[in-house]
């Protein structure tokens, strides 16, 4: 894993523009070294500038990158941040085609598919990815975003030139780039926020690449083209067939995403997604007479503070325990104090470049940074719920028919803090509604299939499209930061195809949620596990830490210079402050209740005071 970034030019450079241009590329790699502390690399061609980072996992020797293939008087340059599962099939079919290989890095032989496919070698690739590829024939520029949007891919014009960044401070490197945000963007913050719309960077002028889509980068020009959607069609597997090809996909996933020349590692929460994870590992890797490590999460103190509610029925330990022994691994229980999760709410957001998910997000950002002392690379559970309906969302009438976005069906509790001229100006309804509906005219549909099940479809690609994308953002970051690398074998476009059509009666049967995953898992865990009802990622219930957000609000609204003071009430603030914490009604998802809503505030001003973007309202 990487990060990458780039330039291109609207012309060639003189000499001395060169040597400018050289430094910018350094500067661009240093503002995402933590993504890749261990090479780096740039070079500079031409209309081309490409600049890599590089955590290094596979092909430690020969793997740095940017990396070159020259035919003719022609060189083609790549960077490339991600992991191919199927490098091994791809360089059979390009060696029989003649080609020969310089090195055993599957950068190399993502380059050479493409100088023999062209732009469509994309679709043969199954992994995760980032690629910008220069190519002097064409005088052009191409970026590709995996199917699912795993790994990230910023990109911006300015004035002339192109820029393009695995993370939106690569590209606020660029001299002379300034921040803004407008109304939109401000929308995609207090509305819409920690989600994200597709294709929004949140600043001014910055976007994404879409997952699934690659770009075409000419002088002045960007044209973006799709290159894998979901399609909806009628199931016609048999349960029994639906089980055994699940369970194939999932345990070939998981296998492929094992490749490493470095350790790994699994999180194991006690969950049946993270257990069925570490399971086919820890079976892979006794046949080779090695012991898995395994890593659960939790907060100090949550043994004599934790609340079961209806989100989080239950503490994840002993089950934890359960499956660390099943497994024979080498766990690690990890907890994160109340004083760290607070102090990496900042972190948080030098790491996501925005607003994220509170202390779900600073906490996991504290547990990749321990794991990263053991390994650098971690298959997580991460995905499942999306995929085979777990939230409750699925479930839950009044979600289901909600006419919005299930997380966030109730936009007073973003609204209790906020300026009435400011809410105003915003049209928070009016912005998510217009989200919203966007989305959901962009499902596949399926023709005579009930309004029942039409109404499911909706509800899954909402998740894949929104909440899931939320959580790849939130795993890619926190763990990058600290140089560790978070696989997400759910997330394996083939298991994401195939589930998509298969009707709601089989992924729950007999009402029992996520049935269908738990049914092809049979075998791999004991049945308390495997019939686990579902608990979230863990949260604190330390009333010292809702002490300290509350300290850090009011700190906020008695300094003057407090970027976030426009946009705040103080005597709504004020008033909330001496109210009591609602720990069992979510804000977004299932974990955002007010202590997390505090923590986001403070989140908000630290990137406003960070970044200083100029607000255009």
């Amino acid at each position: 894993m990487c990060g990458i970034s780039g330039f291109l030019l609207p012309g060639k450079p003189s000499r001395e523009q060169s040597l400018w241009h050289r430094h910018v590329l350094e500067d661009m790699n240093l503002a995402q070294k933590r993504r890749g502390p261990d090479d780096e690399g740039l070079w500079l061609s031409g209309l081309f500038g490409l600049a890599q980072v590089r955590l290094e996992v596979v092909d430690l020797v020969t793997g740095h990158q940017p990396l070159l293939k020259t035919s003719g008087n022609h060189t083609w340059g790549i960077v490339y941040n991600g992991e191919l599962y199927n490098t091994g099939e791809l360089r059979r079919e390009l060696c029989s085609l003649g080609y020969s290989f310089e090195t055993s890095s599957d950068t190399e032989v993502i380059l050479t598919a493409y100088l023999e496919f062209g732009p469509d070698f994309v679709s043969k690739l199954n992994g995760i990815f980032a690629i910008a590829i220069a190519d002097p024939v064409r005088e052009s520029l191409f970026l590709f975003r995996d199917r699912l949007g795993v790994k990230p891919l910023f990109y911006a014009f300015q004035g002339d030139v192109f820029l393009f960044s695995s993370e939106i401070k690569g590209i606020l490197a660029y001299p002379g780039f300034v921040p803004a945000v407008d109304r939109e963007g401000l929308n995609e913050i207090f509305s819409i926020g920690p989600a994200r719309s597709r294709g929004k960077g949140v600043f001014k002028g910055i976007r994404e690449v879409l997952p699934g889509t690659f770009l075409t980068v000419s002088r002045g020009s960007a044209s973006a083209r799709t290159y894998w959607s979901l399609e909806s069609r009628t199931h016609e597997d048999s349960y029994e067939k639906t089980i055994e090809k699940t369970a194939f996909l999932i345990e070939d996933a998981i296998r492929r995403q094992m490749v490493s020349d470095v350790p790994i590692c699994t999180f194991l929460s006690g969950g049946v997604d993270s257990s069925l994870v570490s399971s086919v590992c820890a079976r892979e890797m006794k046949k080779k007479n090695q012991k898995l490590t395994t890593f659960s999460f939790d907060f100090a103190g949550n043994e004599k503070n934790f609340q079961a509610n209806a989100f989080q029925p239950s503490q994840d330990r002993p089950f934890v325990e359960t499956m660390a022994e099943y497994l024979d691994s080498d766990h690690h229980f990890l907890e994160c104090t109340t004083q760290d999760q607070f102090r990496l709410l900042e972190d948080s957001v030098k790491a996501h470049d925005l607003p994220a998910m509170a202390d779900v997000d600073s906490s996991l950002l504290y547990f990749c940074s321990q794991v990263q002392k053991t390994c650098k690379v971690a298959l997580t559970g991460e995905c499942a719920d999306e995929i085979f309906g777990g939230y409750p969302w699925f479930h839950r009438r009044e979600c289901f028919e909600a006419q919005t976005f299930p997380w966030t069906m109730d936009l007073k509790a973003r609204q209790v803090l906020l300026s009435d001229d400011f809410l105003q100006e915003l049209q928070m309804e009016n912005y998510v509604q217009e989200a919203y509906t966007a989305s959901v005219s962009q499902v596949p549909a399926l023709p005579g299939e009930s309004p029942e099940e039409a109404r499911r479809r909706e509800i899954s690609y909402l998740n894949l499209a929104w909440f899931m994308q939320t959580l790849l953002n939130r795993m890619d970051r926190t763990s990058m930061y600290s140089g560790l690398e978070a696989r997400v074998p759910f997330a394996d476009h083939r298991i994401v195809e195939y589930l998509w059509n298969v009707p709601w009666e089989m992924k729950a049967r007999d009402g029992v949620v996520k049935n269908l995953l738990r049914q092809a898992g049979k075998g791999l865990l004991p049945d308390e596990i495997l019939f686990r009802r579902k608990s979230p990622y863990p949260k604190t219930y330390d009333k010292q830490y809702e002490a300290l957000l509350a300290g850090r609000v009011r700190e906020i609204l008695e300094d003057s210079d407090s970027p976030a003071l426009p946009f705040l009430d103080r005597k709504k603030v004020l008033r909330f402050l001496s109210s009591p914490s609602d720990y069992g009604r979510p804000w977004y998802g299932q974990l955002m209740a007010a202590p997390q809503m505090m923590a986001y505030i403070i989140q908000i001003n630290f990137w406003l005071r960070l970044y200083r973007p100029v607000i255009q309202l």
